[in-house]
């Protein structure tokens, strides 16, 4: 499966669109990780906790897009984008989202 931000893929020609995919997943705040960023806002720092939390999320809504793009025999996700949330206090939902294609000369 090929995944891109882009539109096109170079040397590859779309021959059929099959619509949007998308994968979601929502995360609640760990209370350790909020009591270690309070730290980091009195002192500075890179968060790492919640970038931990935040690649892992990435991953996981990505992992659900490609399923659902092979679910409708798609080869490629073109111009993959990401969009966050706040679901409630303490909780946020990482959403992304491309277009699932089929590209010639192209077997996963």
């Amino acid at each position: 499966m090929i995944l891109s931000n882009m539109e096109q893929v170079s040397g590859k020609r779309i021959v059929r669109h099959l619509g949007v995919v998308t994968g979601s997943t929502v995360r609640a705040k760990h209370v350790g990780r909020d009591l270690m960023a309070s730290f980091k806002n009195i002192f500075g720092g890179e968060l790492k906790g919640y970038t931990e939390l935040l690649q892992e999320s990435r991953e996981e809504a990505i992992e659900r897009m490609v399923k659902q793009a092979k679910s409708i025999n798609a080869n490629a996700v073109l111009n993959i984008r990401f969009s966050t949330s706040s679901i409630s206090q303490g909780a946020a939902e990482l959403f992304a989202y491309g277009t699932a294609v089929v590209l010639e000369d192209y077997h996963a």
